[in-house]
């Protein structure tokens, strides 16, 4: 329950909570109006502090804009389910980003005996946890929608729908809101949520398609699958490469040595050709070279009977001796410059064995392995690879979303009404006693005779969560269906667990309603807190109270201090008039 309500301005006038019903009263005066615009009494500007104080981030069409509040510090004390005394909570204006608590039950491990700050999400998670008794997996529901359905705010047009809080918010998320507080499986309707949106964007990105630029980047399943699997390809290929990559010091200096190797080994292969062909040739000419024969000569002088004197005999023989000589002296050269020939051969050949060793070693190793440059190129390549298969694959993801198509939404959408409908006539039981108290509301107010009930029913775009109350279709009658559904919904979460125990009514509520529907609403409302240990909160114009009271008279007994006025200056809720 809701204990009390501060500010650190001293003009605000505090209000005191009691359990049970609570109706705080304006004097009607002729200066007043129909909306908050301006700083009237302060009826609607206590539900603007209470969703301020529980969490409330954006102020856009709050009297908490205005600037004449901004060094305000609210602090509002109120029951805590997991703490043995009262939780305070205070956030300032101008410091809208934490509130303090104490003790700070929005702490992990908490000393609740301990005050601490701590952020708005915190804060607001806390309320999930603790007031409305979310499951550690909660994805569809917020405690802040739940709070705009326990405290309506009349900026947000929360008084338009019974089961919306304002008028952009999406049926799908509204009931399945509305669906934890009754009991009902709200995981299922939450996931019409999720296909709501799969719908949005299929809507979107089916229209920027039609945008040839957009439609080039996204490109099509067909088209991009093929990529995928080709950047797939290489950046595991790259992945494997740089996993066996062993870097190989002084890399750049043994491939040095590799070069020179292979160009030594090269110039050695033309000095062998170039000594083969001058080891033919030498061969050749000492095959060639013999004397002549000149033994025909003695028979040819023989013959024709000359006989030559002993001297030119002798001579003739030192010239046949000196010819022999020159022919021993070339045959010997020759057979020299062959046996060197082939020995520079032989040497050659046994250095280009030992060369191609070395040289095949070095390779090996320069195979296996590479410079750091050379790694930290790979490394880059690697991440590039990367960097383009999940663009890529963003891409086809986008693609596939965008291809698919109306008729598989509309499938799981059929399927996921089918599964509801069986939900619901599992939980036929339930749902009775859903309408059986809406109905024993409804009669309060309009006594028996009227058809009222609440249609639970799955769509196949969501479910269908709608309070009727039968008869004239009538401004009144709309906010009484509000009025018992929430009644409805505070009742049965309360008792349940998924719940807080306040509910708090603008008395906008009760605008266009006739006085007995209002008396019997005041007067249901107290007999509901005594039942169920509750407390509500409403607001009210002192002439729609008195016209009230009739049918009511006890209702005077809880109206609280202080009785607001906009007939002064300083009689409304923060006791001075700003514009």
């Amino acid at each position: 329950m809701l204990r009390q309500l501060q500010s650190s301005n001293e003009r605000f006038k505090s209000i005191t909570f009691k359990p049970g019903r609570n109706i705080l009263i304006a004097e009607k005066t002729e200066r007043s109006t129909d909306t908050d615009s301006r700083n009237g009494a302060g009826k609607s500007s206590l539900i603007e502090i209470l969703h301020f104080l529980l969490g409330m981030r954006d102020l856009r069409g709050s009297v908490l804009k205005n600037s004449a509040l901004q060094a305000d510090t609210f602090t509002l004390r109120l029951d805590w389910p997991t703490a043995t005394e009262r939780v305070t909570v205070s956030r300032s204006l101008s410091k809208r980003s934490r509130v303090l608590l104490e003790p700070n039950v929005a702490a992990e491990s908490a000393l609740l005996e301990t005050a601490g700050n701590a952020t708005i999400p915190e804060w607001v998670a806390a309320i999930g946890r603790d007031l409305y008794a979310f499951p550690e997996e909660h994805g569809g529901v917020s405690a802040r929608t739940l709070l705009s359905l326990y405290i309506r705010r009349i900026s947000q047009r929360a008084l338009d729908d019974p089961v919306r809080t304002y008028p952009t918010q999406s049926i799908a998320d509204a009931t399945t809101n509305a669906a934890y507080l009754l009991g009902l499986d709200w995981r299922l309707a939450a996931e019409y949520k999720q296909l709501a949106g799969r719908e949005s964007l299929r809507r979107k990105l089916r229209e920027a398609m039609k945008d040839p630029a957009f439609g080039l980047v996204v490109g099509t399943v067909s088209e991009l699958r093929g990529q995928v699997a080709s950047a797939s390809v290489r950046t595991r290929d790259l992945e494997k490469q740089v996993a066996a990559f062993q870097v190989v010091p002084e890399y750049e200096l043994l491939q040095f040595r590799a070069d020179e190797i292979d160009a030594r080994i090269r110039r050695m292969r033309t000095e062998d050709a170039a000594d083969r062909r001058n080891l033919q040739d030498l061969r050749d000419s000492l095959r060639d070279e013999h004397e002549p024969d000149v033994s025909y000569l003695h028979r040819a002088y023989q013959e024709l009977g000359v006989v030559l004197p002993d001297a030119l005999l002798r001579h003739y023989d030192d010239v046949q001796a000196f010819h022999e000589s020159v022919l021993s002296n070339r045959r010997s050269y020759l057979e020299e410059e062959i046996t060197s020939t082939e020995s520079r051969l032989e040497e050659r050949q046994e250095e280009r064995e030992r060369l191609g060793s070395e040289q095949a070693s070095l390779l090996r190793t320069l195979h296996d392995g590479g410079a750091l440059d050379a790694f930290t190129g790979l490394q880059e390549q690697l991440s590039v690879a990367r960097s383009e298969l999940q663009t890529v694959t963003d891409r086809f993801e986008t693609a596939k979303q965008l291809e698919a198509t109306q008729a598989e939404i509309k499938f799981e959408r059929s399927k996921l009404q089918q599964e509801i409908s069986r939900d619901l006539v599992e939980r036929e039981s339930h749902i009775t006693d859903i309408n059986i108290l809406f109905q024993r509301f409804t009669t309060a107010l309009y006594g028996p005779g009227r058809d009222a009930y609440v249609d639970i029913t799955a769509l196949d775009t969501s479910l269908h969560i709608s309070p009727h109350i039968g008869g004239e279709n009538s401004q009144g009658i709309g906010k009484m269906v509000i009025f018992c559904f929430d009644l409805t919904c505070a009742v049965l979460a309360h008792r349940n667990g998924r719940g807080p125990d306040f509910l708090v009514h603008d008395s906008h509520l009760f605008d266009g309603v006739d006085e007995r529907q209002v008396g019997e609403a005041l007067k249901l409302a107290a007999t509901v807190c005594g039942e169920e240990g509750i407390q509500y909160i409403a607001t009210m114009n002192s002439d729609d109270l008195a016209k009230a009271t009739p049918f009511d008279p006890s209702v005077r007994d809880d109206i609280i201090e202080p009785r607001l006025t906009d007939a002064y200056d300083d009689g409304g809720l923060f006791g001075f008039h700003f514009e």
